[in-house]
């Protein structure tokens, strides 16, 4: 009765919010803890008391805080759907908190490290041309990396179902139409060694893709490339620098935001290019801004310094 529940609630999740497959995966894997705790027991019958017994069990495990936070958020939707479909009388997961945070500034490269990494192609190789307009278009755009490997080459007509998702880069216009998180649709501009960078790859594309491909990045098989070969080359290419810091696409995306902060001291036109829906999230730049400025002070600043 629980999974025919879970999976019904996966479904709504599916179709009504267009949650990612790896979302709905995350969900699905949370959702079997709690109902691996519950046992015989119904869903509806829990009670804060089991719920935070629950979570005590998560923690003595050795799950991480954001995994057990994860946990919860998705058992509370859980909840609130069974509770708006009168299945359960109560939501017994709010004001359920899980153990305590330390807050992880995100990783960035410093200005010199993002020019290094994106300023020429490791190679002339069809595949190094592709992987150097990746890097330029993740650092010109702070695109997710759902949202690059969704790109097509152009602006498709729908011939699909859901052509709300369709995401393309236009080259004459210098921006990119992508489909992110929560299923919002937003334009960011690409800037213009990002658009030369492209041009580049898309004149040699069409040596390796297939046909009727419609992906901007392809593999070296010809079909639109995975995010986990992404994150590969992306590693690979910084192991070659020899910049000494692991680059995946999100450490792009967090100097993408950093550096513009930096710039232009603009927190709400960085909350929509990155397409944060609360702009507490996008503030987490402002602390990596601090500690810039922090070594800058510490640095230069006379009463900084430690008297010889």
């Amino acid at each position: 009765m629980a999974s025919a529940l879970v999976e019904q609630f996966l479904g709504e999740l599916s179709a009504q919010r267009r949650a990612s497959k790896h979302t709905l995966s995350a969900y699905r894997a949370d959702l079997d803890k709690l109902i691996g705790f519950a046992g015989t027991q119904p869903l509806a019958a829990l009670t804060i008391h089991d719920v935070r017994r629950h979570v005590a069990a998560l923690h003595s495990t050795g799950l991480s805080p954001a995994s057990i936070a994860r946990t919860l958020s998705a058992w509370r939707s859980m909840y609130r759907w069974l509770c708006e479909r009168g299945a359960a009388p109560a939501n017994p997961v709010v004001g359920v908190r899980g153990p305590r945070r330390n807050k992880r500034l995100p990783k960035a490269l410093s200005a010199d490290q993002a020019v290094m990494f994106a300023q020429k192609p490791a190679g002339q190789t069809i595949l190094a041309l592709r992987d150097h307009a990746i890097v330029e278009l993740l650092y010109s755009s702070g695109l997710r990396l759902a949202e690059l490997v969704s790109l097509d080459w152009r602006y498709f007509e729908a011939a699909m179902p859901h052509s709300a998702s369709i995401s393309w880069i236009d080259l004459v216009a210098a921006e990119a139409t992508v489909f992110g998180k929560g299923g919002k649709t937003r334009a960011v501009p690409i800037g213009a060694p990002a658009c030369a960078a492209l041009s580049v790859w898309l004149a040699s594309r069409s040596a390796v893709a297939r046909r009727d491909e419609r992906a901007l990045f392809v593999s070296a098989g010809g079909a639109r490339l995975s995010a986990r070969s992404v994150q590969s080359r992306l590693a690979l290419l910084s192991r070659k620098l020899g910049l000494g810091i692991h680059v995946h696409p999100h450490v792009l995306r967090h100097s993408f935001a950093s550096h513009l902060l930096q710039s232009s001291g603009d927190l709400r036109a960085v909350q929509e290019l990155l397409g944060h829906s609360n702009i507490s999230t996008t503030q987490i730049y402002t602390r990596l801004d601090w500690q810039h400025l922090a070594k800058a002070y510490d640095a230069a600043h006379p009463r900084a310094r430690r008297r010889s």
